[in-house]
């Protein structure tokens, strides 16, 4: 019993250890970031790869999120005869929760993955010592353009996820059950509040800073050659994924 206790305590106080290190290093990219000069050709194919190319899977992930979500919700609208407010829910749970969250799980597996093996790749093959010797800051060249790329990018991707995910719940609720059109597209606008919109894009700027944070991390601390380059990229998506689901639910408590 003691020594369960024992590894318990061992994992948490590692853990905060690791929080702390995440957290002195998201204030080293605000600060670099702060400073001159800025590489606008690396910001501008990040924000390429971050927002454009993964435009695809998050239209593809959106519209069936919505056309889920307008099946059911006509579902269970059909019971209490208001089958016409099936917009406003689909409108509603994509504005305020699921397209944020969704889109940012999206870029967690997609770039979080690629940005903590394209730096742990560097790192084990010294690539990151080199950067030093040629008296570049790596997490300036490496992780602040990155950093802001992502908190630029992930609310554009929000948009076209909310925006696709409600025209697939208007694909099932008009095309597929009849709801009238004007009814439909009048009962998501009424029931859409700006204020839920700007909630749910500044969650995911937040998202994508805390993203970009925790795979550099684990970039930048990773070891053991092409195994180790594997373990610090699964790592990255689990704790960003995490990371996402529990900021989530502290920033949906402080904002409504």
């Amino acid at each position: 019993m003691g020594y369960l206790i024992e590894q318990i305590g061992k994992k948490i106080i590692a853990g905060l250890e690791e929080l702390g290190k995440i957290a002195a290093l998201l204030q080293q990219i605000i600060v670099q970031g702060a400073k001159k000069p800025f590489n606008i050709k690396h910001f501008v194919q990040q924000l390429v790869t971050i927002g454009v190319d993964t435009i695809p899977i998050v239209s593809l992930m959106s519209v069936f999120v919505g056309m889920v979500l307008g099946y059911l919700a006509y579902l269970q609208f059909k019971m209490v005869e208001l089958e016409s407010y099936t917009g406003s829910l689909v409108a509603a749970s994509l504005t305020m929760e699921l397209g944020p969250v969704m889109t940012a799980i999206i870029v967690s597996g997609r770039i979080g993955s690629a940005t903590a093996a394209e730096i742990g790749t560097m790192k084990v093959t010294e690539q990151i010592d080199a950067l030093r010797t040629l008296a570049t800051d790596p997490i300036k060249y490496l992780a602040v353009p990155r950093f802001y790329a992502a908190l630029i990018m992930l609310p554009i991707l929000t948009v076209f996820s909310d925006i696709i995910g409600m025209f697939g719940g208007y694909m099932i609720g008009v095309w597929k059950f009849g709801i009238r059109n004007q009814i439909y597209i009048q009962n998501s606008i009424d029931f859409l509040q700006p204020i839920d919109i700007i909630n749910g894009l500044v969650k995911t700027i937040i998202f994508g800073g805390l993203i970009i944070t925790v795979s550099c991390y684990k970039g930048f601390t990773c070891t053991g050659g092409a195994e180790g380059v594997g373990k610090a990229t699964t790592a990255a998506v689990v704790l960003s994924i995490m990371t996402v689901l529990i900021s989530d639910f502290l920033l949906t408590m402080i904002l409504y």
